[in-house]
């Protein structure tokens, strides 16, 4: 029973988690957006290159392997 109830908390726990991760991504998300937005009111086009793509690809990938090794 008890070994139960660990399962459960785990659970209820990675549950917890991966909503705030989801909160925090699109919070994160929405702030680009209007930093974008900000952006294109300011300039009347924004040239975005595929350099740019695959260095913004590349963050990405870089900020997706440090949360991974959190806690280790």
């Amino acid at each position: 029973m008890a070994k139960n109830k660990e399962i459960q908390i785990k659970e209820t726990n990675q549950s917890k988690i991966i909503f705030l991760g989801a909160l925090i991504g699109a919070l994160t998300g929405a702030g680009a957006g209007y930093l974008l937005a900000s952006r294109l009111e300011e300039e009347d086009e924004i040239h975005f290159s595929a350099r740019d793509g695959l260095k913004l690809g590349g963050s990405l990938l870089s900020l997706m392997r440090q949360v991974s090794k959190i806690g280790k």
